[in-house]
């Protein structure tokens, strides 16, 4: 609103007034919207920091239960166990919400664990690597989650920091600026009339001496 965008009136006031109203209800509430996404940005943040840790822990473990089955049984009697067998995953778009925010995030759906491969020709080692294996697929489907809800968070922060700042440092100045405009007006307004009525009361005072 340009400072000079209403007429100066009492009734120009009036509605100045609730929208400064408005715009202060607004850019609280959207404060406390900003504190509340940041916190849990900050939640997500620190759960990422703990998966990236237990993935650095699965990644070590898995790899060297691979190296040990390799060693036991074999590269070509490993690679013929392996050869066919298939699992199938799915991941979709999840719909969530955090104080009613469409949040939508990615869910990985994970097989159950079967070993498709013969126990005459491998051991137990096999068994231990599939099982790890499963293991660090869960946890890096879990960080495609929290990570897919990070980067939407994050986006979400930045969208209601522009509108905080454009309320704080745009809407509420100009409408307080209009606000001041039209009062300082209507207070002129108001002197004149009482300097021109204190002029006709002393001239009609005057008149009947």
């Amino acid at each position: 609103m340009a400072r000079f965008d209403v007429p100066p009136t009492k009734s120009s006031l009036f509605a100045v007034k609730d929208q400064l109203a408005i715009a202060r209800e607004g850019f609280e509430l959207l404060e406390q919207k900003r504190e509340i996404l940041i916190m849990e940005l900050m939640r997500l943040v620190e759960e990422v920091k703990l998966l990236e840790r237990d993935l650095d822990r699965r990644v070590g473990t898995a790899y060297g239960a691979l190296k040990q089955m390799l060693v036991r049984v074999g590269r070509e009697a490993a690679r013929d166990a392996s050869e066919g067998i298939t699992f199938d995953y799915s991941a979709r778009e999840k719909q969530g919400k955090l104080m009613g925010i469409p949040l939508p995030t990615i869910e990985v759906s994970i097989p159950r664990l079967e070993l498709k491969y013969s126990f005459m020709s491998t051991s137990g080692a096999c068994d231990a690597t599939t099982v790890e294996f499963f293991e660090l697929l869960k946890l890096l489907a879990r960080m495609a989650e929290i990570r897919t809800m990070v980067w939407r968070l994050a986006k979400e922060v930045r969208k209601t920091q522009r509108r905080v700042n454009a309320l704080e440092r745009i809407v509420i100045p100009e409408v307080v600026q209009t606000k001041r405009f039209i009062e300082g007006v209507l207070e002129e307004r108001e002197r004149e009339v009482f300097f021109v009525q204190k002029i006709l009361k002393a001239k009609l005072l005057g008149d009947r001496v």
